[in-house]
């Protein structure tokens, strides 16, 4: 699945002007409230209309104004999950569901309703209303009801924003389960780096209508001007569960990490969202420490900041950013080519 959107729209004050290429996977949206991530989706599911613009899924046209073309919402089988669920209060789950299939197409159509009812683990609801549900169920039978439109794309608005940790913990993994499972293309928005970092394969950072940076979410998240506060997003496998410490242990190309315990399959791939602040550099055999993670990394470029160094690493064919004082720059003699060891509290370690 590829889309392709180069469009403009003018909200008032605030014009949109983005062009990005998703190909397929999780793509993110990326950027703080108000920069143009849900006028983006908007004009994808054909709720807005760009003032100038193309817009393409698959190599067929949506949206193009230079000629005239505008496809009905109803013909793009797109499927939306919004913030709030939307879900209909006087209709039972059941009904909820068979109305998202009743809107999808006879040809090509998709998905078992079994199937998705187990894989989104709503089979227990399904004769209670609304009313009766949390957020993180609510949220899940929305996606669903989506889902059973049988749609090539899914369209995904900040739909954990309304959430609590608890109910977003809760709704993650079945979102995993989406993403790896059914393999369904998912244009996702999001300003929470842990989100964007544990569901998507690209992102789109967009600043006040703008695309600021696009590429691998690893890649993006490790530059220094996409983000500060995040110095990797590894892709490790569960190779195993520790009782007797309460870790899990990820085998990674770089070295063994140690997590707080997860509770995952063997083999599960996961990743893990590393801060900056929380890397220390070694160089030659660091010893005997409380550090547990220590992967084995080379340095790509050293960049003077304005209170203290980026160091641009590259670990097990992965990028990561690691932050360090001109002090520390200076004893270790950093410069690109050196092999040194990245060291990582497991305590600051978070499974995204």
């Amino acid at each position: 699945m590829t889309l392709t959107f180069e469009a403009e729209k003018r909200l008032g004050d605030f014009v949109l002007e983005a062009r990005f290429t998703s190909e397929g996977g999780v793509t993110a949206l990326f950027g703080p409230s108000g920069s143009g991530k849900t006028t983006i989706v908007n004009l994808v599911a054909g709720l807005s209309q760009p003032d100038r613009g193309r817009i393409t899924l698959d190599g067929e046209v949506l949206v193009d104004r230079a000629v005239g073309v505008m496809l009905p919402p109803s013909r793009r089988r797109i499927g939306y999950v919004f913030q709030d669920a939307r879900l209909f209060p006087h209709l039972s789950v059941q009904s909820n569901l068979s109305y998202g299939r009743w809107f999808g197409p006879r040809a090509g159509r998709w998905g078992d309703f079994g199937a998705i009812v187990e894989l989104l683990g709503i089979g227990a609801l399904l004769k209670r209303r609304p009313l009766d549900l949390s957020g993180g169920e609510k949220q899940r039978v929305a996606i669903g009801r989506a889902l059973l439109a049988s749609p090539r794309l899914l369209l995904m608005d900040e739909p954990l924003a309304a959430l609590d940790r608890a109910r977003r913990a809760e709704i993650l993994p079945f979102l995993e389960r989406l993403r790896d499972e059914m393999k369904l293309p998912i244009l996702y928005v999001s300003h929470a780096v842990d989100e964007v970092a544990r569901l998507a394969d690209q992102v789109v950072i967009i600043e006040a209508g703008r695309v600021a940076a696009a590429g691998p979410v690893g890649t993006v998240f490790a530059d220094v001007a996409a983000d500060s506060e995040t110095g990797a997003i590894l892709t490790a496998i569960v190779h195993a569960e520790d009782e007797i410490d309460g870790v899990t242990l990820l085998d990674h190309p770089a070295g063994v990490l140690q997590i707080p315990k997860l509770g995952r399959r063997l083999g599960t791939r996961v990743r893990v969202h590393i801060r900056a602040r929380d890397i220390a550099l070694a160089v030659g055999e660091p010893g005997r420490l409380s550090i547990r993670n220590r992967l084995a990394a080379r340095v790509v470029a050293v960049s003077e900041q304005m209170s203290d160094v980026a160091v641009s690493l590259d670990v097990g064919g992965e990028p990561m950013l690691a932050r360090v004082t001109r002090g520390a720059q200076r004893d270790l003699g950093l410069a690109p080519g050196l092999a040194v060891t990245a060291l990582i509290k497991a305590v600051a370690l978070d499974e995204r």
